[in-house]
């Protein structure tokens, strides 16, 4: 496998925002997931639920519900006002005031025609959906009390609204409220608090079932007026409810980092009549569980622990598969928050707010493989870089050479030059440079690559004395998905670039023209960068396959090919989290280096692919054989899990191997206190 000097490095204080809404769409098999800093990230469930997009959030945005109208995005939230995303641009399109100050719940009827906001002065406000923006239609009769939920009926004539001590049933054509359900506060000790209905859904058959802070889930004749049954769960908050699509099961989530699932069954064997029954409870969270989505297959769920949860229900999918496993989402999957520059061993961590350039501890001692190195020069913080204006930091950059460094936002973008300690600010960039998604340094500094709108790269050249505009590469067809990976070669010959729609695009520099487009493969490449001396290209997509593609014979090469045609190790493609880097060995120009999240592997070109029978995880195996029997033991693929939730991996220019960690105990640790549960006899 090699050795190398390492550079652990665990004082990245990335620090995730708790997640606070979510919303499913059944059409495009996206989740939308909103975190209480403002950003928004979407995952695509049908490509091994990989998180293709992220808009950064922005100071005083806090996003308090999300909804799905077809393909577009619209959230709600405590500042009053009501925001559609361009998911090409990935960042707001417009924004209309609610007039109700702030908005708690958003809502769609089944024609994606009406949105409905609950809103802080107890009024439910429709507005119409038309094809650039939304209109506002008209006030439902007005309420005492803020509503905190609502739900629309399938029909779309009819809206429940939950507030503080009841639920409201809201004929939307009128606008007129036709029942009024009184929700029990619950037992004598908190008869005196209010009740807050936290969620609610509204089934086809008139059927109402709430969740309040009392720790109840009820179920409601909608036609009547009357309760049902109540189900109580939990001493504390049930914070969120959601409805399978055939509304067969419904799941609940409580303050105490449990999700309960109920099933519309019959209760015992020998009746025929259907109710709804608790039939499981999943505890994944260590704290409340916010937002909720149920889709055909699974349970996802979220809250302040800020992990996304994916939990597979048995009775819908087929046992012990990879669709069977429960999956933990802790890290984001194409947001690069750590850039290493290699000539000069520095490091640039990105935060919302700012960004952090750190220079590498120094060693000058040699030890034993797996031993520990005393530090002769420990990391310093050279530079803490805050952001200008209230939007988040989105991409950021370092040079090669340490001298440069970019970031952007949606609506700016900012580049300075470093030197010997100092910064200053680049006052004259090109004007069509507003904004960034991704940003790539040339291998010797002498060039920035900036991807902007509609999948087009700025390219701009970098000397002492100015910033000068070279042209933009784009290719020749109107694709407006915007890109997430950019990788340009070491002789800066080659810049590749990979979209969200799946497309490789490779230019040529010394002619800033289209070279070739890589066969579109069904899966969204995750990590891609060029072979220095081959000017191969590798791609490693969401569901786990590499690539090896030749830019000079515009071809897969012959390892490529061999690869595809005797397959990946099964336990390779049963990996829950995507490679988010690819790199070279320098010395050894056989290796390929990937990393995910638990482990770092050196992919070996001249050794034989792995093959079903062949143990995958055998680095620690082969070291206890004799050298005669490692030879027939031995694969291409030399898996180290010695480190683990990993950020970055990156080979310095002296060989050195730097390798970025972020326990998620160290996470875990800063977080508010959970509930107090009682455990045991205690």
């Amino acid at each position: 496998m090699g050795e190398f000097k390492v550079h652990r490095v665990r004082f990245f204080d990335y620090m995730p925002s708790a997640i606070r809404a979510m919303a499913f769409s059944t059409r495009t098999k996206r989740l939308a997931l909103a975190r209480t800093d403002g950003a928004l990230e979407i995952f695509n469930f049908s490509d091994n639920y990989f998180q293709e997009k992220v808009l950064p959030g922005q100071d005083g945005r806090a996003v308090e519900a999300l909804c799905w109208v077809g393909p577009r995005l619209f959230s709600a939230g405590l500042n009053g006002e009501i925001t559609e995303y361009d998911l090409e641009n990935l960042g707001p399109r417009y924004t209309v005031e609610g007039y109700g100050g702030p908005i708690w719940t958003i809502g769609v009827n089944s024609q994606g025609t009406l949105l409905a906001v609950g809103c802080e002065d107890g009024t439910v406000k429709l507005f119409e959906v038309l094809k650039e923006r939304i209109q506002f239609q008209r006030n439902l009769d007005r309420q005492k009390s803020r509503i905190i939920s609502l739900s629309w009926h399938p029909s779309g004539t009819l809206i429940a609204a939950g507030m503080m001590d009841m639920i409201r049933i809201f004929d939307a054509n009128t606008g007129r409220a036709t029942h009024r359900l009184l929700v029990d506060r619950g037992a004598a000790a908190s008869k005196i608090k209010e009740v807050v209905v936290w969620s609610i859904a509204f089934l086809s058959d008139h059927t109402i079932i709430s969740s309040d802070s009392a720790g109840k889930v009820q179920i409601w004749d909608g036609l009547k007026g009357t309760l049902i049954r109540t189900h109580l769960i939990t001493k504390w908050d049930v914070l969120a409810l959601s409805v399978s699509q055939d509304e067969g099961s419904l799941v609940a989530g409580t303050s105490e980092g449990t999700v309960v699932q109920f099933q519309f069954i019959s209760s015992t064997v020998d009746r025929h009549d259907k109710d709804w029954v608790r039939t499981r409870t999943f505890k994944n969270h260590s704290h409340d569980v916010r937002a909720l989505a149920h889709t055909e297959t699974a349970v996802v769920s979220g809250g302040m622990d800020t992990q996304l949860v994916v939990r597979p229900l048995l009775d819908k999918v087929e046992k012990n598969t990879q669709e069977s496993a429960m999956r933990k989402v802790s890290f984001p999957h194409r947001r690069s928050l750590v850039c290493c520059a290699k000539k000069a061993g520095l490091l640039l961590f990105q935060f919302p707010d700012h960004l952090e350039l750190w220079r590498l501890g120094e060693s000058d001692r040699y030890g034993k493989p797996g031993g520990s190195l005393p530090v002769t020069r420990g990391p310093e913080k050279l530079i803490q870089l805050k952001r200008k204006g209230e939007d988040h930091i989105c991409c950021s950059a370092l040079s090669p050479c340490g001298s440069w460094l970019a970031y952007s936002t949606v609506t700016s973008f900012r580049l300075y030059r470093l030197l010997s300690g100092s910064i200053s600010k680049v006052s004259k960039v090109p004007k069509n440079l507003r904004f960034a998604h991704k940003l790539c340094f040339s291998t010797d500094s002498s060039k920035l690559f900036a991807s902007s709108s509609n999948s087009s790269v700025i390219v701009v050249a970098l000397n002492e004395l100015e910033c000068k505009y070279l042209g933009t590469l784009e290719a020749n067809y109107g694709c407006r998905q915007p890109i997430h990976l950019l990788s340009a070669s070491d002789d800066g010959k080659w810049l590749a670039t990979a979209n969200t729609d799946f497309e490789v695009h490779v230019y040529n520099l010394d002619k800033l023209e289209l070279h070739c487009t890589v066969p579109v493969y069904g899966s969204c490449p995750t990590a891609m960068a060029i072979h220095p001396t081959t000017s191969h290209l590798v791609v490693v997509h969401a569901d786990q396959q590499i690539f090896e593609y030749s830019l000079v014979r515009k071809e897969y090469t012959e390892w490529s090919r061999r690869l595809q045609k005797q397959g990946l190790h099964s336990l390779w493609l049963e990996r829950d989290t995507p490679i988010t880097h690819v790199s070279f060995n320098p010395k050894n120009p056989a290796h390929i280096i990937v990393h995910d999240m638990f482990m770092f592997c050196i992919i070996d070109q001249s050794l034989p692919l792995p093959e079903a029978r062949n143990v995958l995880y055998n680095q620690k195996t082969l070291r206890s054989l004799p050298q005669p029997d490692r030879v027939i033991h031995s694969h291409g693929f030399k898996i180290c899990k010695d480190f683990q939730h990993l950020l970055c991996v990156s080979l310095l220019e002296d060989h050195s191997l730097v390798v970025v960690e972020r326990p998620l105990l160290d996470i875990m640790s800063q977080l508010p206190a959970p509930v107090r549960q009682k455990k045991f006899s205690t």
